[in-house]
């Protein structure tokens, strides 16, 4: 009987077959779409938080008690060579390195900018976050008084390559000091804060400059896929602050959080109209077979096998258009993961958001099983009211009704 009951529904499916054709594209393209927003939105977030984590905290940070309050490079970390060495060998961890760094004003002959002097080594950061990655102009190296300047303040004071320009800060004896810097390279991090005020210098050059120990540093960012990671730090460092990302970043979860929101707001509305385009089809189509229905009621046939043929039509319409819009949705994905969406008129604005011109999707298997089941959920929701008219039918007085 069930087999008769999947032949009936399928070839009922296509009486109207224009009228069926036209609600599986609608949730194929609705779908299609859905998937590729929600690729963008997850892709905007991820490249966001891996471009943070690269050039700035990584995924845990260690500080001095005071660091992150005062700013001031009194509060620097002792023997951070040894603390280096001694992390590189803690399970999970990818890379370490070492940051120095001091705030002041930044000046060329005819501008001037609070910025912030970033010692850094090159080898390490590469191996870090591909430093070279950031570089959006000129050549990574800090020969002849090399320096590497943040695009947005590079804007702000007018500079380009090969522009000079003068930091000032207080060294570790409390005196105010200068440096002569020479700009090799502009980076772009599309981390707002450093595209905003750093500017990049050899860390020898730095702890020379200040007067400060090699071995004395403001930051040690961690690279790490070890999940007690971060309890193992705070064991073995209870003196220094250790934090995660998201502990020194907490706009990047306010991100996320906002981006699940959009893709929540967005699959609603496209599975309310799935629902709506699913549930139109099925109650015209149950309107269109009313008599029939009548028929098969009063020669005894159970209600059940009628509920079980409409529902398997409804799933027929679901399923077809799920397999569409999969079909739409990864091809979508794909482009955008490998090639992106080219907003390169707007951006001047994605910048001082932190996004790239050019923005890259994501791919995930939840995209597929979450909308799976929103459909099939949407399918069968969208049967119960034709259901309760098919259930209150007076057959005599249909097949009366229809003569």
């Amino acid at each position: 009987m069930f087999k008769l009951l999947i032949k009936m529904a399928w070839k009922n499916l296509f009486l109207r077959s224009a009228r069926t054709f036209l609600v599986i594209v609608m949730i194929a393209v609705s779908m299609g779409m859905m998937l590729a927003i929600e690729g963008l939105y997850d892709g905007m977030s991820i490249n966001m938080i891996d471009k943070n984590k690269r050039s700035a905290s990584g995924d845990i940070s260690i500080f001095t008690q005071n660091y992150r309050v005062q700013r001031d490079i009194k509060y620097t970390i002792k023997d951070a060579l040894d603390i280096k060495q001694n992390i590189l060998k803690m399970d999970g961890v990818k890379a370490v390195v070492l940051r120095l760094r001091a705030d002041g004003l930044s000046s060329t002959a005819r501008k001037s900018s609070f910025a912030s002097l970033i010692g850094i080594n090159l080898a390490d950061e590469e191996r870090f976050g591909k430093f070279s990655d950031f570089l959006k102009d000129g050549k990574l190296e800090f020969e002849k008084r090399g320096a590497f300047v943040g695009i947005e303040l590079a804007k702000r004071l007018k500079v380009s390559i090969g522009s000079k320009l003068i930091f000032s800060t207080q060294d570790s004896a409390g005196e105010i000091n200068s440096i002569s810097l020479k700009v090799k390279a502009i980076i772009q991090t599309t981390n707002i804060e450093l595209d905003n005020s750093a500017i990049y210098v050899d860390t020898n050059r730095l702890h020379k400059f200040l007067g400060l120990p090699m071995d004395e540093v403001t930051q040690i960012s961690i690279m790490g896929s070890d999940k007690g990671l971060y309890s193992k730090l705070k064991e073995s460092y209870p003196n220094l602050s250790v934090d995660s990302f998201l502990e020194l970043q907490p706009m990047m979860k306010q991100m996320q959080d906002m981006m699940d929101i959009f893709n929540s707001i967005t699959f609603f509305i496209v599975m309310s109209v799935v629902f709506i385009g699913i549930f139109g089809v099925m109650y015209v189509s149950i309107l269109d077979r009313i008599r029939e229905f009548g028929i098969m009621l009063s020669i005894g046939m159970s209600y059940k096998y009628i509920r079980t043929q409409i529902i398997l039509e409804a799933f027929f319409v679901g399923v077809l258009g799920y397999l569409s819009g999969a079909l739409i949705g990864i091809a979508f994905l794909i482009y955008l993961k490998y090639y992106g969406l080219d907003m390169s008129a707007f951006s001047d604005a994605l910048a001082m958001w932190g996004y790239e011109s050019v923005i890259y999707g994501t791919i995930k298997l939840s995209y597929f099983s979450n909308t799976f089941l929103a459909i099939m959920s949407a399918s069968l929701l969208s049967v119960i009211i034709p259901l309760r008219k098919i259930k209150r039918l007076n057959p005599i007085e249909v097949i009366k009704a229809e003569k």
